[in-house]
């Protein structure tokens, strides 16, 4: 690719845009399909700071509200006195129509449910406000991949803790509804973020692929500063003088007329000339980030790149992808629709690195069908069990699929899984509505609905009750999450070492299910059957010893998981797509047990959700636990039931059974 960037030479008339870029062709892939595997056939289908001293948070939690000032380029965004209101993206907006829920009148009862309620939830607000920072002052200017990770997951658990209770209206109306922004600002004012120190090319922890699905989230790690404008700059300094700014980091999202499909080139848009409510457009000004492109252009410094790109699961949003590190190889000046001048600038991808956006534009390939997923053996292994196909690819070697099984997208049971009460369906006609205290599945969980209003898991709870099949709410309620079937396209792939593996074509936001744990509920006697047959590793137990690890925000209760009695499944024979999720000692996926009823029996399903923010095409793996003494047999012993781990995590334990 170095050659293809070197010839890609920009234009010497400036409105002559054709010669800006020389698109390269992806590399076309031939699929493999392979003879009909033995017992009965697939059915295919195509696969479709603080804030530095003086500084005060900004409204609502600073009491008043406070004017927001069109942003200063020119200005360090670590010296902000405030967050822009209008900076990043809010949660996408709930359903309204048929989907709302009918409330009578509210009689004096009522209202002093809902003052409790508001004052409880005030209560719990203050709480999150005076969470513990746990983070040096050392860590802050520079981090590690542990401490990026940390804030990322932090940020997104007091996020989704404001998300739930603001779903819930038991926010005080005054307060915005951004949990997003009220989030980053609580941990800007505790000091909860790292890399503060700004530079030039890799920031620290930060990794090629990694995904963020909120601005703010690109600021809180030091890979780009401003939560609104695209360029981010800084004062290079020589000697006691401040000398020039260069671009440290852009963000190509769409919002100008960028050239971005190229994965290699970039043809990147200056800043300002926008038409708005009060102006016309006008001619773009060789000023504040403009004028750091056109020197880093001069001096061939690194610049980071982060695409925008739109999420497929919510249209409304973006996901913005780290592309890794350009330079800026040509800059002009050409007409923009508006019919304004408006700067231009070239940048092409330093070679050697990982794949990131190239990754996404084969993606988009294969679900066009052109040209088809390398390594093709199935286009859907499922027989069209799941709404999403699940493909079935061999990159590796000539292995044609995993042994032969039966899939199942659910769990069976022989018989129901008792509680020690009945469980009865809620009497909501229409959904389930956050707040709605009369809601008996609400009730169930503790007052509080499970996930926010884009079925993303709220908090991880001993147990969670979805509504069952006799609760007369609609089908598409916002307490059915497991029972929806898949939402990503996911791809079982053979691995270079550790057999089969599955992974997802979509990225996965943190705290969104993907799929069950499907199988047969077997009991202790066959379990040590397979276990002896060497097929443990298709085996779910319950009541195995599981590493912990902090989810929720800190103010939550214990996320320790109360099953009544153990429960063991088998997908050895019978099965779906998470049969295949390998162990790692770090994982990126966690389980959580959910309940719902069918016929007053209730019925206990083992429910994976994505711990993390997960790239495309990264593996999806869970922890497989350590068996307690009473899981084997004895003359298997947990000591030689150990496999060797290859993860590759910086943790591993070296084995796991």
């Amino acid at each position: 690719m170095e050659g293809g960037l070197g010839g890609n030479t920009g234009p010497t008339n400036p409105s002559d845009k054709s010669k800006v870029l020389d698109v390269k062709p992806l590399r076309t892939l031939v699929p493999l399909f392979p003879e009909p595997p033995e017992g009965p056939p697939f059915v295919c289908v195509p696969p479709n700071g603080p804030f530095l001293s003086g500084f005060s948070p900004f409204f609502p939690f600073s009491g008043q509200q406070v004017s927001q000032p069109t942003p200063d380029l020119n200005q360090n965004y670590l010296n902000s006195t405030a967050v822009p209101l209008r900076s990043v993206r809010a949660e996408p907006a709930p359903a309204s129509g048929n989907g709302s829920h009918k409330h009578k009148s509210a009689g004096p009862s009522s209202v002093k449910k809902k003052a409790k309620r508001r004052k409880d939830s005030e209560s719990v607000l203050t709480s999150l406000m005076n969470f513990n920072p746990g983070i040096s002052l050392s860590e802050r200017d520079d981090g590690n991949r542990q401490l990026v990770e940390s804030v990322l997951l932090r940020f997104d658990a007091l996020r989704r803790k404001l998300s739930q209770m603001e779903d819930a209206k038991e926010l005080h109306s005054s307060i915005i509804k951004r949990s997003d922004l009220k989030a980053a600002n609580m941990m800007l004012t505790k000091g909860v973020r790292t890399n503060m120190k700004k530079r030039i090319g890799v920031v620290p922890g930060v990794e090629i692929g990694d995904i963020f699905f909120f601005r703010m989230e690109l600021s809180l790690v030091g890979l780009h500063f401003p939560s609104m404008a695209g360029i981010d700059y800084m004062a290079i300094k020589s000697g006691d003088l401040e000398g020039e700014r260069v671009a440290l980091s852009i963000v190509s999202s769409g919002g100008y007329d960028d050239d971005a499909e190229d994965p290699d080139v970039l043809v990147y848009s200056g800043q300002g000339g926008s038409a708005s409510r009060d102006k016309e457009a006008s001619d773009q000004q060789l000023v504040r980030g403009n004028l750091a492109l056109e020197r880093s252009f001069h001096r061939g410094n690194e610049v980071r790149v982060i695409r925008g790109l739109k999420d497929n699961v919510h249209q409304m949003s973006k996901v913005y992808v780290y592309d890794g590190l350009y330079k800026i190889q040509e800059s002009w000046m050409e007409k923009g629709k508006s019919g304004c001048n408006m700067f231009k600038y070239k940048l092409g991808r330093i070679p050697g690195q990982p794949a990131a956006f190239a990754t996404w534009k084969s993606i988009q390939k294969w679900k066009e069908g052109l040209p088809s997923r390398a390594g093709l053996i199935i286009p859907d292994l499922t027989s069209g069990a799941e709404s999403t196909p699940v493909s079935l690819v061999n990159e590796v070697d000539d292995e044609k699929g995993p042994a032969y099984f039966t899939y199942s997208p659910t769990i069976k049971y022989s018989k129901p899984f008792k509680l020690v009460q009945p469980s009865y369906a809620c009497s909501c006609h229409d959904a389930c509505q956050p707040g709605n205290s009369n809601c008996s599945c609400i009730q169930k969980n503790g007052g509080d609905f499970p996930y926010t209003t884009n079925g993303v898991l709220a908090c991880r709870k001993p147990m969670i009750y979805e509504c069952g099949p006799t609760c007369p709410c609609i089908r598409n309620c916002k307490n059915r999450v497991i029972q929806t079937g898949l939402k990503a396209h996911l791809e079982v792939f053979k691995t270079r070492d550790r057999g089969w593996g599955l992974r997802s074509w979509d990225p996965i936001r943190a705290g969104t299910f993907i799929c069950e744990y499907a199988g047969e509920v077997i009991d202790e006697t066959k379990a040590r059957q397979e276990s002896g047959d060497g097929e443990s590793e298709y085996i779910f137990h319950t009541n195995r010893l599981y590493e912990s690890f902090k989810w929720n925000f800190e103010a939550e209760s214990s996320e320790d998981f109360d099953i009544p009695s153990p429960v063991i499944i088998s997908s050895k024979n019978s099965g779906n797509v998470a049969r295949f999720m390998n162990h790692s000692c770090t994982p990126n996926v966690f389980w959580q047990p959910v309940m719902y009823e069918h016929n007053n029996e209730a019925f206990l399903h083992i429910a994976f959700f994505a711990k993390k923010h997960i790239p495309p095409m990264t593996e999806l793996t869970f922890d497989y636990g350590i068996p307690q003494s009473g899981e084997t047999q004895a003359d298997n012993p947990p000591a030689n039931g150990r496999k060797k781990c290859l993860c590759g995590s910086p943790k591993c334990r070296g084995y796991f059974y």
